[in-house]
């Protein structure tokens, strides 16, 4: 439909009409855990909402008084901070994540991503684009030693220029680094402190609840860890993920017997800990192949055979006390009392007709002495679907797992050199990955180390033809000056897992039989300040005016472009790895998941190029505030247009 250039329509009056909000996605820069959480609880209760607020003694008569405990009565794992933990969880960040080419591999084509960044705000960033997203997490979490082991020192109340402060200058590249190289991002955590286990649990508790929000409803979380703080992840994970979704604890064995340990007691294993998103998480893995015969009294119907009994006793199941007989030979089989038959009277006959019961005069060649039940393989492949031919998970984890010696050897192959102190091995990784019977998985590892978790998805992806991806988060933490990391070269933690991956990337991509490809690269973000100015509540006059300068250009003085493309998108919803395409001043992305696309005009806006995006037909358009100041027409005028076009128009 052709629209006049400068229809503005002043008196125009539109019920469904909303002004450009250009704040909105920058207020959506906060942190919107606490929303979601309630917005939950309404769609559950909403006859416990009254005015947009919760009545909590409505709430209490809804759930009945049996189901309250009293307060100090229950059942709970509390330390000193954990009230604190919760405000870490729900308080906003100022952050996001910039892309950094110069450091990824075949950034435009990936769909890996390694962000290198302090956790918790990552996984604060993430959480809008990346809700409901992860098959599964692994972390290998600070094992709180109280020698060598380090915690992050989570700030529970602070100001934007606190928080700078706290954190250091941006380096040259506009990213935010921590005294240099991160040298004061963790700090150690002495048995001797007082709230030795407390300051654990209060830097795990945020960052599983936010790790929680990413994972699919039939996601899965594996944590390792020792025995110093086994028991206290155990009851965090039970109240974070509920005591109903743990899946098991694995024990890993991670070295052989050593003899100069404390009370002669060598502990040679570390546990791993599994908890579903909810019951829809099944896992299994490859099963030995079962026996089927064929035979000509069933042409192509390959059966085997099972016991016909079950572990109950007379007394138990009466129905099913009695003596089979063979209708052929009449030859009788009479029941164990302790251990009595799978079927009952009533139902022989119907299983016998239906050939599911097997007596050994039958075969000569089964050499049974006792009755069997039959199975068709037709028959076992409908009822397993496309879990036939796997089998439940035991904890009792395989030997070719390996142990710390097998991931030191992987890591220091790689590098020629030991830069990266007790690594997992990859197979380790392998073996859970395998566990969820899905190739197209995406994983998420916010406790990175050296990169084993994307090692371990790439080689599996090229051993079975997967697409898995993965999202790596680790914290450029320093090395020490005297390590072999430093000598060669590697300033951080950070440094020494993207050249891993650049290492083992190269290698799954030798490895590679012809005509088959599996993704080696990565892109690399790294956490920045935010492209746009914050508004936070002025505390005078001078902040008043600062803040009212907003309103005429909300873009950062340090902002570019591309920064600006990532962080819309993040804000937006879409995943870091969607394709973003420049075209005649427009950066158009498509958005992974629907498929949609979105117009950022983040360089200019004129009336030509608005013409050109809505002829495109875009889902969603979003421009900067500044390229309409001082010209109210073409920002009314392009309003007016988008909606007569259907399409979503946001200005910030």
């Amino acid at each position: 439909m052709a629209t006049e250039p400068n229809r503005t329509e002043p008196n125009r009056t539109e019920p469904n009409r909303t002004e450009p909000n250009r704040t909105e996605i920058i207020h959506d820069l906060e942190n919107n855990f606490t929303q979601n959480k309630i917005l939950q609880l309404k769609s559950l209760f909403p006859e416990a909402f009254c005015e947009e607020q919760i009545d909590w003694e409505k709430l209490k008569l809804i759930l009945g008084a049996d189901n309250l405990a009293h307060q100090n009565e229950r059942y709970q794992l509390n330390w000193a901070g954990k009230t604190d933990a919760y405000r870490t969880l729900q308080a906003p960040t100022f952050n996001t994540l910039s892309p950094c080419r110069a450091e990824s591999v075949d950034f435009d084509g990936t769909r890996n991503l390694f962000i290198e960044a302090e956790n918790l705000e990552a996984l604060k960033i993430l959480q809008k684009a990346y809700a409901g997203s992860v098959k599964m997490i692994y972390i290998d979490p600070p094992y709180n030693t109280g020698s060598d082991s380090f915690i992050y020192p989570d700030k529970f109340s602070e100001t934007r220029e606190e928080y700078a402060r706290r954190v250091g200058d941006k380096d040259a590249d506009g990213y935010l680094k921590r005294d240099g190289v991160f040298q004061g991002a963790w700090r150690k955590n002495p048995r001797e402190n007082g709230h030795y286990h407390s300051n654990w649990l209060s830097m795990m508790l945020p960052r599983l609840h936010l790790a929680r929000t990413l994972l699919r409803d039939d996601g899965v979380i594996f944590i390792s860890i020792d025995d110093n703080e086994q028991a206290q992840l155990k009851l965090l994970c039970d109240e974070v993920f509920g005591a109903e979704n743990f899946v098991g604890q694995f024990p890993w064995r991670k070295r052989t017997a050593k003899s100069d340990v404390p009370f002669g007691v060598s502990a040679d294993y570390e546990f791993i800990l599994a908890y579903a998103k909810s019951t829809e998480f099944v896992a299994s893995v490859e099963g030995k192949e079962r026996r089927y015969f064929e035979t000509d009294d069933f042409p192509n119907r390959p059966w085997r055979i099972h016991d016909l009994t079950k572990q109950t006793k007379a007394s138990e199941r009466p129905n099913s006390f009695f003596t089979l007989k063979d209708p052929k030979t009449g030859k009788e089989y009479p029941a164990n009392p302790l251990r009595t038959w799978a079927v009952t009277q009533d139902t022989f006959q119907e299983y016998y007709d239906a050939g599911k019961i097997v007596f050994p005069d039958d075969y000569d060649f089964l050499n049974i002495s006792n009755p069997v039940m039959r199975y068709f393989k037709d028959d076992d492949m409908a009822k397993a679907g496309e879990k036939f031919g796997r089998i439940a998970v035991s904890t009792k984890l395989p030997e070719n797992v390996g142990m710390s010696l097998n991931g030191t050897k992987e890591i220091t192959d790689l590098f020629d050199g030991k830069l990266f102190d007790f690594p997992k091995p990859s197979s380790l990784i392998s073996f859970f990955l395998n566990t969820l019977h899905d190739d197209q998985a995406l994983i998420l590892d916010f406790f990175s180390g050296s990169g084993t978790t994307a090692h371990a998805v790439m080689q599996l992806n090229a051993k079975d033809g997967g697409n898995r991806r993965y999202i790596c988060v680790q914290l450029p933490e320093e090395t020490d000056e005297k390590s072999e990391a430093r000598k060669a070269g590697f300033a951080t933690i950070a440094e020494i897992a993207k050249e891993r991956i650049r290492c083992a990337g190269a290698a799954v991509s030798g490895s590679l039989k012809d005509g088959q490809r599996v993704d080696t690269g990565f892109k690399v973000f790294k956490l920045s300040e935010s492209s746009f100015k914050q508004w936070r509540q002025p505390e005078n006059g001078a902040d008043l005016e600062k803040q009212l300068r907003l309103a005429i250009d909300s873009v950062a003085e340090h902002a570019i472009p591309e920064n600006m493309v990532y962080e819309l998108m993040l804000r937006l919803g879409c995943k870091l790895t969607s394709p973003v395409e420049y075209k005649n001043g427009v950066y158009w992305v498509t958005d992974e998941d629907t498929g949609k696309r979105i117009a950022l005009l983040l360089e200019a806006a004129n009336q030509a190029l608005i013409d050109e995006v809505i002829a495109a037909a875009p889902a969603k358009v979003v421009v900067l505030d500044k390229w309409f100041d001082g010209n109210d027409a073409l920002k009314s005028n392009t309003v007016l247009q988008m909606k007569d076009a259907g399409i979503v128009f946001e200005c910030v």
